[in-house]
């Protein structure tokens, strides 16, 4: 089993740092059923490949399946896969060999850890249970670009076709720490099988692994079952533990917006936000119109009530808040042909989603800033590449005009669960650069009463192809 991670930051010998091994030697390691191995193929200020090859002794393989519970096929201990394929045996060695860089740890180059650089992972036979589409909806919507080359049952007999098994390339800009973290989990998912027994200490391990990208996944319930072992009770209490870490942050939610409402009640920002988008989606002639975030539907409202508005869907992660929204909208007792206008989907902005394609308009409303910086490149793909809408509007606060809210400590944000919030610049200078990246031309425009010095208290982008 051979897994190879590459990188171009330069200079990029510092992937050993990252690993903690160094690229001048190479370092053997036990396991309980064989030795890994690290070496680097190449290792340049330009480009850097570590490899960590799995060699599983056989008869210890033997040995192990007769202690385990998991295996009562006596001929599968002596024939099988495992030596050469990449399995959760690959998810061990990880663990065993890149502890400190899995957990998202550097003792020489922390700041590098934490830091998003283009990587690039093969793993030369990895076996996929559900085909190379099921590859692709497990790894594409964490951001990265998935190269899959079937391998043929046997190459002397091309009618026969291909095997389960793929030779994969995962590329992406993101941390180290985080690649390893899925490696760590989606393996032994696409294999649907571990070597060894699966207990309550699977569950702990898999939320440790998946709490900051599992409960927001498109394919979490598979995920989750899988890596279980298909185990139902054990599946049913992750899954419960997942959706409540998912809805937790919103029960704090609705206390949280009323103080952001009370903050900018002086200059009814609510109410200006959402004429001006309205106005935009008017002039831009758009009918079918999709509210990323749309929390408790109050754009939802506004668009529904105007006609020119055929197709209107809103889009959240918080089933919480969508419930909101339902109630708000009263969808129950609308008229028939008022209620096949609008509809709610249940997703989240930073994975790529089918449904989001097909629309004249996508808007995202005071939602940018509630996200982690990382994920924003992730956002931006979705919305922009993907989804890609004739017309795209994002409004987000202005940090600067912040200094004018009484009561709001210097430094603050206006909402708890901000992420960040940018100045004009920042605003402008993200805008401009992911406009020109996917083809589009952006309008910067100020939403309320502009302030000399600082500005408005609300930016709005509106971005066009």
């Amino acid at each position: 089993m051979l897994l190879t991670i590459t990188t171009t930051h330069r200079p990029a010998t510092d992937l050993g740092y990252l690993l903690g091994k160094r690229p001048d030697r190479v370092q053997s390691f036990e396991l309980p059923s064989g030795r890994a191995h690290v070496f680097y193929p190449e290792a340049s200020d330009a480009r850097c490949t570590a490899a960590l090859l799995l060699d599983l002794d056989p008869l210890d393989l033997v040995r192990a399946a007769r202690r385990s519970k998991t295996r009562d096929e006596l001929l599968t201990h002596y024939v099988n896969d495992r030596p050469y394929a990449s399995s959760s045996f690959t998810s061990a060695a990880i663990s065993r060999v890149f502890g400190a860089a899995l957990g998202g740890r550097s003792r020489e180059r922390p700041e590098l850890a934490a830091t998003a650089i283009p990587l690039e992972a093969t793993l030369a036979t990895l076996p996929v249970r559900g085909g190379e589409r099921f590859l692709r909806e497990l790894f594409e919507p964490l951001g990265y670009e998935v190269e899959a080359a079937r391998e043929p049952l046997d190459p002397r007999f091309e009618a026969w076709g291909g095997s389960r098994y793929y030779r994969v390339t995962l590329r992406a800009t993101t941390t180290l720490g985080r690649l390893l973290t899925h490696l760590f989990v989606l393996v032994p998912v696409l294999d649907d099988d571990k070597h060894y027994w699966v207990g309550d200490d699977e569950v702990e391990k898999l939320l440790a692994k998946g709490a900051d990208w599992l409960p927001d996944h498109p394919r979490r319930e598979e995920i989750t079952r899988r890596y279980l072992k298909r185990q139902g009770a054990l599946t049913r209490r992750a899954l419960e533990r997942l959706i409540a870490t998912e809805s937790a942050p919103i029960e704090d939610e609705p206390e949280l917006d009323e103080a952001e409402d009370a903050l900018e009640t002086k200059v009814s920002l609510n109410e200006r936000r959402l004429a001006a988008v309205l106005a935009t989606l008017r002039d831009v002639g758009a009918a079918r119109v999709l509210d990323l975030g749309c929390g408790e539907g109050r754009l939802l409202r506004e668009l529904l009530r105007d006609r020119r508005f055929e197709r209107v869907v809103g889009l959240d992660v918080s089933t919480r808040a969508l419930g909101r929204a339902h109630e708000r909208l009263r969808l129950e007792t609308l008229p028939p042909a008022q209620r096949a206008r609008i509809e709610l989907l249940h997703g989240s902005l930073t994975y790529r989603d089918a449904r989001l394609a097909g629309f004249d308009a996508a808007c995202a409303v005071e939602v940018i800033e509630h996200l982690d910086p990382w994920r924003l490149d992730a956002f931006a793909r979705v919305v922009f590449e993907h989804a890609a809408p004739r017309t795209v509007i994002l409004t987000t606060p202005n940090a600067e005009f912040n200094v004018r809210f009484d009561g709001l400590a210097a430094g603050a944000h206006r909402h708890a669960d901000h992420r960040f919030e940018w100045s004009r610049e920042e605003f402008g200078a993200w805008a401009h650069a992911t406009a020109a990246r996917f083809g589009y031309t952006v309008r910067l425009i100020p939403v309320g009463d502009i302030d000399e010095e600082v500005g408005p208290p609300t930016q709005m982008g509106v971005f066009s192809r």
